[in-house]
């Protein structure tokens, strides 16, 4: 029995070993490798089947789709769309471009955007639209709840399917653990065509749980879309603590909803296996001429490229006044944290809003070093105190704006499937800019909260080797 013991260690070391070296020759970035190597290292067995369940790397050949069938759903959307005296503004060129080599993203003009700052805003406009519906109405969400708002989304999704309304939605059945399948069987009965998007079931679960759609985005009819940060749930109208999550969606009118309409039918051909191509899927709209430029652009782990951290990383290095930022997770890539000193010693007024208090103890102590070096730097940090604050949002110079589902930090920029629209307008710009200042009037600067300016040295070790697993949080 005795050899036992030393059997088990053998055949540990033999897999943390093998492991190391698969971690080593997918040449990740530095820091996530020395992450997983440390892990592995110095965890026994935890460290294996942490390994195995979020480190490993999912095939693209096997369990993503290929980027042909991005490429022939971008040349349908084509087929269907002509603009005509399309402009590009010249200090942006470089990005818009970047996206199109990039994503296949195209940029559409003529579009009407509402910014909506809160779920009291965002589900009566969203049911409104819904409600409208006369062809279609094509739903993601990161998390879809079994509460009030989730109910009352599903009802009406139930009935415009029963009044002959094609509705199909997809969940991520990571996000959305906590819904029971009775939710979505309840739909399904209703008619409505309901797919989880990578399900988790053991034993595939190792290799699907590290990459999730963490997109939100609504399209009805093709006329009219929905994109932003704010998930299907109560938490928006009304948290555990009595306080309503503070976060940020848009809701846009015009060509742009091909681009939304586009990234919906990829994902649903992946979960379905349905590839839909139908010109109908793509009206002809009819929009007043306007400065409207919008871009949208969607971000997955299979590609070659992380886009929207490129897109975000020549927006810092371009900058030449300002830039706010609000997000609600701050773990930054060496790439993003280094242009955002880079753009803060340069003189750029770069501000920063996270939340006083995150929903993630261990994510708000790996962000605290992170936070500290961009103060050092010059970035002014804000910490939201009016609750949390779920916003995802970058506005620049008064002539470009973003808001989608990406936070900045290694998740989004590297494992999760995201979605961002990226406006080129200057009224679009000091909308959003409008908002990033009222979010302020809740905010306190860093350097006011002693504690964590001022922290015992025991404190700033925890911090300091938590950090160490911020490329796998």
């Amino acid at each position: 029995m005795i050899y036992v013991h030393w059997i088990f260690l053998l055949l540990y070391t033999v897999i943390a070993v093998l492991a190391m070296i698969t971690v080593l020759m997918e040449h990740r970035q530095p820091a996530k490798t020395m992450a997983w190597v440390l892990v592995l290292a110095f965890m026994p067995l935890v460290g294996i089947v942490l390994y195995f369940f979020f480190g490993q790397r999912t095939r693209k050949e096997r369990h993503i789709w290929q980027k042909s069938l991005d490429q022939l759903t971008k040349r349908s959307m084509l087929e269907f769309v002509e603009q005509k005296d399309l402009q590009l503004p010249g200090q942006y060129k470089g990005l818009i471009d970047l996206f199109i080599n990039q994503n296949w993203a195209l940029p559409f003009k003529n579009n009407e955007m509402e910014i909506y700052t809160s779920g009291y805003e965002l589900f009566p406009a969203l049911l409104q639209e819904m409600g409208k519906a006369e062809q279609h109405i094509h739903l993601t969400s990161y998390i879809i709840d079994d509460d009030p708002v989730g109910n009352l989304i599903a009802d009406t999704l139930i009935d415009k399917a029963r009044q002959g309304v094609e509705v199909r939605v997809v969940y991520d059945d990571v996000g959305s653990w906590k819904t029971k399948g009775r939710f979505f069987e309840r739909m399904r009965k209703g008619g409505v065509e309901v797919q989880p998007f990578m399900p988790v079931r053991f034993p595939s679960f190792t290799s699907k749980v590290n990459y999730r759609n963490h997109r939100k985005i609504c399209v009805v009819d093709g006329e009219v879309g929905f994109i932003g940060g704010m998930n299907i749930a109560q938490r928006y109208v009304k948290g555990k603590d009595g306080t309503a999550w503070r976060d940020t969606h848009v809701k846009i009118a015009g060509p742009a909803v091909y681009g939304l309409q586009r990234a919906f039918l990829i994902d649903w051909f992946y979960v379905d296996r349905t590839l839909i191509t139908n010109r109908r899927y793509y009206p002809e709209i009819t929009s007043g001429q306007n400065d409207g430029l919008a871009q949208i652009v969607t971000s997955n782990p299979t590609n070659d490229w992380p886009e929207i951290e490129q897109g975000y990383m020549k927006i810092l290095a371009g900058a030449k006044r300002y830039i706010y930022i609000e997000t609600p997770y701050f773990l930054p890539t060496d790439t993003i944290l280094f242009a955002l000193r880079t753009a803060a010693v340069a003189g750029v007024d770069v501000r920063l809003m996270i939340p006083r208090h995150g929903d993630s103890r261990i994510v708000e102590w790996a962000s605290r070093s992170y936070v500290l070096e961009t103060v050092r730097a010059g970035v002014k940090v804000l910490l939201y105190d009016k609750g949390f604050n779920h916003s995802k949002l970058l506005v620049a110079d008064d002539s470009l704006s973003t808001i989608g589902s990406v936070n900045v930090d290694f998740r989004s920029f590297e494992n999760n499937f995201e979605a961002n629209a990226f406006f080129y307008d200057r009224e679009m710009a000091q909308r959003v800019k409008e908002v990033f200042l009222r979010d302020s009037e809740d905010c306190i600067p860093l350097e006011q909260v002693r504690d964590l300016v001022h922290r015992p040295f025991l404190r700033r070790l925890w911090e300091s080797i938590v950090r160490l697993l911020s490329p796998l949080l």
